[in-house]
């Protein structure tokens, strides 16, 4: 049967988001109920909606506190959910995260914490450590999101200059026992770079902190540059006895996403070949590589005949050196229209599965043949947009931007590439 190919596109985005749907995933994994009291709190753009699951699912008292992006928020009956900014942090978030730490403080043993985390909780749980305030983190990290520097890099640098992350929440929490429950967006799925991981060990140091700095030439505040050099509270470390009343258990990670895809493209009659989700690296080059496996499929039938569709995930990175609008998926898109240079039969889709790509408010785009010959009728050359990180102004003139508002969850990025016969 004839697939229609961006309905085919956007019915496997559909079953990425529903694989991570929040609702769905947190009850199966909810701890048992405590002796005293139960306290919840989190971060991140799924906070909102794993607190309400939490609250459905709860058999007994509750309360609690979660911090998410403006316009991510739901209605909760027993926990207060927070909107603040993301990706550079605000005094919402800060406010947010200092009345968190202060909820975990003075517990029991026979109380319970259980914490939300999902991707966008490094910024949003955004509580400076002494000396330092919230000026110096918010031109440190928008230092590093325009260097092009990859997520575990930044929530190095981040959890060093945080008294909340890199598992000081936890320590606050004892002596009280503290479960984890997180949605991944991170390659690896390592729990302590996702949201920066408030409640697990940190293998990093200052050192890598000062490191990552260095690579990317980012002098930062002098604040900054003085509190990383004195080194003075040092995250815990694996093995640390302070962590020995914590536990953490992912409940959704990108994997789960391709695989939810993969089932509905064989059910299509198409074929997946999951190329990773972990992939990293500049949005342009990947979209290069990716438009050269995809043309090896149409041209030669390999790695795999057509029809077929190429699925990844994983967080590209942007070294920002343009003034354009656009997000590393359009990025993304972009080069990998530019590279396949309208060859027919080929049709991609990329996007943010928390519905937002980096700063604009779309989740992504659907990338056709037509798509940079509807954008030149328009007067837009795609090689000079790429040359201005100016990917946004290419598929809004083709019509082809996907909008799906905040979807409450964030499994990173989601690519597919379609390959017809």
């Amino acid at each position: 049967m004839p697939v229609a190919p961006e309905a085919f596109l956007k019915s496997l985005l559909q079953a990425a988001l529903a694989s991570a749907d929040p609702l769905q995933v947190v009850p199966p994994h909810l701890p048992a109920a405590p002796a005293g009291r139960t306290i919840v709190v989190g971060a991140g753009k799924a906070a909102a909606a794993m607190a309400l699951a939490v609250e459905e699912h709860w058999p007994g008292p509750l309360e609690g506190l979660v911090v998410t992006r403006y316009g991510h928020g739901l209605p909760c009956g027993r926990i207060e959910v927070v909107e603040a900014a993301h990706p550079v942090p605000d005094a919402a978030g800060r406010a947010a995260a200092a009345r968190i730490l202060e909820r975990v403080q003075g517990l029991t043993p026979h109380d319970l914490v259980l914490v939300l985390i999902s991707g966008g909780g490094s910024a949003l749980l955004t509580l400076p450590a002494p000396g330092l305030t919230l000026e110096d983190k918010q031109a440190t990290v928008r230092a590093l999101l325009k260097s092009g520097a990859a997520i575990g890099e930044m929530n190095t640098v981040r959890k060093h200059l945080s008294a909340i992350k890199g598992g000081r929440l936890a320590l606050a929490a004892a002596p009280a026992r503290l479960v984890t429950l997180a949605i991944s967006d991170v390659p690896g799925d390592d729990l302590s770079v996702i949201g920066s991981g408030p409640t697990v060990p940190d293998a990093t140091s200052f050192a890598d902190a000062r490191a990552v700095l260095e690579k990317y030439a980012i002098e930062g505040p002098e604040a900054v540059r003085r509190f990383l050099e004195a080194a003075t509270d040092e995250t815990p470390k694996p093995g640390d006895p302070r962590l020995a009343h914590t536990s953490a258990r992912i409940v959704a990670r990108p994997q789960d996403a391709l695989l939810a895809a993969a089932a509905v493209a064989w059910s299509a009659g198409v074929t997946p070949l999951i190329l990773g989700d972990a992939l990293e690296g500049e949005a342009r080059e990947v979209g290069r590589v990716m438009a050269g496996i995809a043309l090896s499929v149409r041209r030669h039938a390999r790695p795999i005949p057509p029809p077929a569709v190429l699925l990844s995930g994983g967080e590209t990175t942007v070294t920002v050196t343009g003034q354009g609008r656009g997000g590393r998926n359009l990025e993304f898109l972009l080069a990998l229209a530019v590279a396949l240079d309208g060859a027919e039969g080929i049709h991609a889709l990329a996007a943010d599965t928390d519905g937002i790509d980096g700063t604009e408010e779309v989740a992504g785009a659907v990338l056709g043949p037509a798509t940079l010959d509807l954008a030149r009728d328009q007067g837009l050359d795609p090689k000079l947009r790429l040359r201005d990180n100016d990917a946004w102004p290419v598929f809004a003139a083709a019509g082809s931007l996907i909008e799906t508002g905040p979807t409450r969850t964030n499994v990173n990025d989601f690519r597919a590439i379609f390959i017809d016969r």
